[in-house]
């Protein structure tokens, strides 16, 4: 079955919508804060507290997800991130700001995690491979965009219209979810959610793919946590530092399309095995170069272009690998394995941050254990090299029953 151009539009504005909330209101940080008479602290933890829900959502959207159906949950968090959009336009207090804030956190970790189970359910592995090498680059994308936006909105209406036109567009995605047709209505649940547990953690392909996920993640976390202090010690200013983003987030594009292309041609297991081989090379020279006495940013910044590029062509691949190992409970796996991606991540991030004043060193050895755990995930999911290992392949076991 081939996917239409709508079909993937709507996709993609759902995979990217839970980012789009996160960064576009960033430039208005300044604003909101003069506006509720308070200090910085205050609206920066407006951002942690998103974080926080977004992590504790998806796993529980999932769940919801896999025994309700897909249509019916999705329009609901759709429902709730609309709500407290809209409450987040008014908020006039500091209280109603972080309380929404975490609503609308929850409402959209399900798109976030539905529109990769809905991929899943409706199309075969190798279309829903090439699916996912097409969203994720934008999503990539979407963290960039999203501030740039926001800036327009911020100078012609205000810091309010950021969430009117947010409201607006889960609206219109709830609207456009509620008329179509449920893909997942037809799968009848006859596991428990601690059955479905137990087989996720019992699948060397599950397991072992969303460990490659959430530490090649957790790199690219580490790494942009750290380089803006790197960059400060260096001498360099705030537009260098903003501009600094943009070579890995064109790389990590190019390394999504490039993925996509070799894997219809090569397969996706020989392709990863390149892939890793790639990342491994970008990660020990980004090690390598922080150990040095620095006077430019590029000894870092060259070698992590690569390290994007094959980001951006590992993260569709294992994605699918891991979701596609677990169809009799889509969902669920991708809530947790994007509960994991993101705690994974976040905890990279605060490494990285707490050693901030030897930013430089902290980013290295935080990849590099990062590296470690790649190729440990990779030996997990790899049949031929566990068969040692008395870790249950579960997963085939409730899809037979």
């Amino acid at each position: 079955m081939k996917i239409s151009k709508l079909q993937l539009i709507y996709l993609s504005i759902l995979s990217m919508l839970g980012f789009i909330a996160t960064d576009m209101y960033l430039p208005a940080f300044k604003l909101i804060e003069q506006d509720f008479a308070t200090g910085p602290e205050q609206i920066a933890l407006s951002l942690t507290v998103f974080l926080v829900g977004m992590g504790l959502g998806q796993f529980v959207w999932g769940l919801a997800s896999d025994r309700f159906g897909h249509r019916k949950t999705l329009f609901t968090g759709l429902v709730v991130f609309t709500i407290a959009s809209i409450g987040l336009a008014w908020s006039q207090e500091v209280w109603q700001l972080l309380t929404l804030r975490m609503l609308q956190a929850i409402g959209v970790c399900a798109p976030a995690v539905i529109w990769q189970s809905m991929v899943i359910d409706k199309f075969d592995k190798k279309t829903s491979q090439q699916i996912f090498a097409t969203i994720m680059p934008l999503v990539a994308l979407s963290p960039a965009l999203a501030p740039q936006l926001g800036v327009l909105l911020t100078e012609f209406w205000g810091w309010h219209s950021i969430f009117v036109v947010l409201a607006m567009t889960g609206a219109l995605l709830a609207l456009i979810t509620l008329s179509m047709k449920d893909s997942s209505t037809s799968k009848v649940k006859t596991t428990s959610v601690s059955a479905d547990l137990k087989s996720l953690l019992g699948s060397r392909d599950y397991i072992g793919n969303v460990i490659i996920y959430a530490v090649a993640s957790a790199a690219f976390f580490a790494y942009l946590t750290g380089m803006p202090e790197i960059m400060n010690q260096l001498g360099y200013s705030a537009k260098d530092i903003g501009l600094s983003f943009i070579p890995q987030t064109i790389a990590f594009m190019v390394g999504g399309y490039m993925g996509k292309k070799l894997v219809a041609k090569l397969g996706d297991e020989a392709v990863l095995k390149q892939l890793l081989g790639l990342e491994t090379v970008a990660i020990l020279l980004v090690f390598a170069a922080c150990q040095w006495q620095l006077t430019s940013v590029w000894p870092i910044l060259a070698p992590f272009c690569l390290l994007a590029v094959a980001n951006g062509a590992i993260y569709p691949i294992v994605v699918n690998r891991a979701l596609s190992s677990a169809p009799h409970c889509s969902a669920t796996a991708a809530g947790l394995q994007n509960s994991i991606q993101i705690g994974v991540s976040s905890l990279a991030s605060a490494l990285v941050a707490t050693f901030a004043v030897i930013a430089q060193t902290a980013v290295g050895y935080v990849i590099l254990g990062c590296l470690v755990l790649m190729w440990l995930g990779y030996v997990i999911s790899n049949p031929a090299l566990t068969s040692e290992l008395t870790i249950p392949d579960n997963s085939r076991v409730a899809n037979d029953e």
